[in-house]
This record gives structure tokens, sequence and C-alpha cells, in this order.
């Protein structure tokens, strides 16, 4: 009996959710961190990808964008430094956790290639917590991270908006 009320109860959460499937596209800004910190003032991001619903709960798909990460400047008596923007395009696996109708949390995880000179990318891992504003519009905050090979690490706090376009159900 226990078994049933539970598997019952299971069953009345997961219908109440609703997964979000489809074609997403995006942007976002952020601050860099940690090693980048003195050397970047601001990163901009475009973000696209495509989810599959793998029930009302989780969602799976793939993901990539482009991130900028826009150079200091340093000019002073002492010092003048023209230092390089950082640019990657992150190729990666996606999974979003709907624990409610508007709230997200999820991963992307891959390989963030380098596109500057000198720059070979890394492991790239973005957790990601999303909110639904609309039925296909959601605002995010993430933290990115890409491990490249010198022992430096890209890091950034982002702010973001997506936007979702559903696919096309037939009858």
């Amino acid at each position: 009996m226990r078994n049933c009320i539970l598997a019952l109860l299971f069953t009345v959460i997961i219908t109440s959710l609703q997964a979000q499937e489809g074609f997403k596209i995006g942007f976002h800004g952020g601050l860099p961190i940690d090693d980048f910190n003195d050397a970047v003032s601001l990163s901009l991001g475009l973000d696209a990808g495509y989810m599959f619903a793998l029930g009302e709960v989780v969602d799976v798909g793939v993901s990539t964008g482009f991130i900028h990460g826009f150079a200091e400047t340093f000019d002073s008596q002492e010092l003048v430094a023209d230092l390089p923007n950082m640019q990657f395009v992150p190729l990666a696996a996606s999974v979003r956790i709907w624990p409610s109708n508007s709230l997200s949390i999820g991963l992307d995880a891959g390989q963030g290639l380098g596109i500057n000179d000198g720059n070979d990318g890394g492991l790239y891992y973005r957790p990601i917590l999303g909110y639904l504003m609309g039925a296909y519009t959601e605002v995010n905050f993430s933290y990115t991270t890409i491990n490249m090979d010198n022992e430096v690490s890209w890091n950034s706090v982002n702010l973001g908006l997506l936007f979702t376009i559903p696919p096309k159900r037939r009858l």
C-alpha cells in the first residue's frame, strides 16, 4: 500500500512539471574572475543549442556558442599594455532538471575551443540556474570555467537571457 501511494504521489509530481524542449538561442554577459580578472574587463557570449525532453523533469541536448572577453587596456606613464582579447567556442552536452514549472538546474560540459592566437582552449563546464519568465523566455545565472593547458583557467560569472523555439507538433 505504501509503495502504491508513493508511486501515485511521484506520478502526480511528474505530470505537473513541464520540460522545455526545442531550439534555444540567447546571449549572456559576464565578469571574468580569478586568472583573467586583471586582463579582461568583461565578456559577452552567444548561446545556441537544442534540448530533448526525456520526460517532464529532465532535458538533455547539445549546446554551442561564442564567448568574447574584452581585454583591459593599460596606458600610463609607467606601463603601456595591449592585452589580447579572449575568444572561445564551447561545444558541449547539456542536461537540465526542472524541480518546478519555472526553475531549472543544469550543466553544460564539453570542450571550449580557443579562437585567438596562443589560446588552445580546454575542458569546458558551465553550471546554470534558470528561471522561466514566460512560456519560452528564460533568465539564467551561470558560472563558466574553461581549464586551459597552461594551468590557467577562464572563469566568469554570467547573467543571460535565453529564448526557446519549441518544435512543431505533428497531428
